[in-house]
């Protein structure tokens, strides 16, 4: 079983001259579940090396036991250091593929034509794609083989608009993830602001927030199974 982590390389919080990047919860809690049920895990990024890491999801506030496992596992941080370049990888080298969010894949993966086709080209294999959190925000302008977009009238979820506002960024993201689901047909559902929620239709999976990013990768391995 092989997955393919896709991370942003994205580091710049709109033009508020903070840091963003991928938000290191749904990098390590999907990790571990990937690597305990026996994936090989490949992890890229458009510019490849090391992806930046969005600072508050490292503070000692968003810590949990799996991002301090990764922080002390030497192999998975040079796994991290040592991302493949996207637009070397081939998606029929793997059997699923996982993106975790933080603001970063707002700006870039969400734009980024070589991310399009690889979950395009896994859909179109019969192989599922999970995403979460700002994640689902990636799959913007991918297309389903009849040229809609691939969440129309699909079952997914995001992070909320009131989760943005919460964090007070809903004027500096370049949109918010369930406007945009919902404007491209997507049937969107959601739970209590940073409450558990993982939602999956067909091929597709999506995690609301954080706390959702191992649920989701424990729902990416069923779809395995």
């Amino acid at each position: 079983m092989k997955i393919l982590i896709v991370l942003t390389s994205h580091d710049q919080l709109g033009d508020t001259g903070a840091k963003t990047g991928f938000w290191l919860e749904e990098l390590a809690a999907p990790y571990y579940v990937l690597k305990e049920a026996g994936a090989t895990l490949t992890l890229a990024s458009p510019k490849g090396g090391q992806p930046p890491l969005d600072p508050k999801s490292a503070d000692e506030s968003a810590k949990t036991d799996d991002t301090r496992r990764f922080e002390a596992d030497s192999d998975a941080k040079a796994a991290l250091a040592n991302t493949v370049r996207l637009d070397s990888v081939n998606a029929a080298d793997f059997d699923a593929v996982f993106y975790p969010g933080g603001h970063g894949p707002l700006w870039d993966l969400a734009e980024d034509a070589t991310s399009r086709a690889i979950i395009e080209q896994t859909i179109a294999a019969g192989k599922p794609v999970a995403l979460v959190c700002h994640a689902p925000g990636v799959l913007r302008h991918v297309k389903a083989a009849d040229g809609t977009p691939l969440v129309s009238g699909k079952a997914v979820t995001g992070f909320t608009n009131s989760e943005e506002a919460a964090v007070g960024l809903t004027d500096v993201v370049p949109f918010l993830v369930e406007d945009m689901l919902t404007e491209n047909g997507g049937v969107y559902s959601k739970t209590a602001d940073w409450g558990v929620h993982v939602v999956r239709d067909g091929l597709l999976i999506t995690g609301q927030n954080p706390a959702s990013s191992g649920p989701a990768a424990i729902e990416l391995v069923k779809a395995l199974a």
